[in-house]
């Protein structure tokens, strides 16, 4: 069992930073493929960014790359979104998901989703 808590959303100004965390419970975290997912009102939840269980393999959504960031502690159980020049469009409800295919980026099927932070970005 893996239970996950995610913090570090807010309001933001466009073109800010923010810094969202997903705490994990559990010995097994380390063995788990990490993700990020979003979902904004009225819209379908969508991936954001996965990282494999080592961090050796990362992926993101084509509307993230080159601004987001994922990247995991496994000595803390932690992973990390960091997220630079947002847009009004990021605008979502953010959810940090735990995949047992530990070395698999894709997070096809997550096993574990925490409750969500709201990250609100202001045009």
């Amino acid at each position: 069992q893996v239970q996950l808590v995610e913090s570090g959303g807010g309001l933001v100004q466009a073109g800010g930073s923010l810094s969202l965390s997903c705490a994990a419970s559990g010995r097994a975290f380390r063995t788990y493929a990490m993700g990020w997912f979003r979902q904004a009102p009225g819209k379908e939840r969508e991936f954001v960014a996965a990282i494999s269980w080592s961090g050796g393999n990362t992926n993101y959504a084509n509307s993230v790359k080159g601004r987001f960031t994922i990247s995991r502690n496994n000595a803390k159980n932690t992973v990390y979104l960091q997220m630079n020049s947002l847009k009004p469009e990021d605008t979502a409800v953010y959810y940090c998901a735990a995949d047992s295919n530990g070395s698999s980026p894709y997070l096809s099927s997550p096993d574990y989703w925490g409750q969500g932070t709201q990250v609100t970005v202001s045009s």
